[in-house]
């Protein structure tokens, strides 16, 4: 991972663990239930664009690389591991 990726979702990440426990203080307090659903809704918004930010990432460096190698058991490697991980993620 590139740097300034790692350094962008670790930002986010460390946002969303602050969100995480204000949604179990939130729990606690016996809060709204409307209020808690769209804190985990920001919660789950938060935590896509992580994983968007990573798999932009990967594309850009780790499959660019397995392309630009000429390596073509490498490449279909990379390929099946990201249409895996989409498959994953997607549902």
């Amino acid at each position: 991972m590139q740097n300034d990726t790692r350094d962008t979702c670790l930002k986010r990440l460390n946002r969303i663990e602050g969100q995480v426990r204000g949604l179990s203080r939130m729990v606690e307090d016996n809060r709204y239930c409307i209020d808690i659903v769209t804190q985990v809704a920001a919660v789950r918004a938060a935590l896509k664009r992580v994983e968007e930010e990573v798999l932009r990432d990967h594309v850009a460096h780790c499959v660019e690389h397995a392309i630009a190698s000429g390596d073509a058991e490498e490449q279909r490697k990379k390929v099946a591991e990201l249409i895996d991980v989409l498959g994953r993620v997607k549902g």
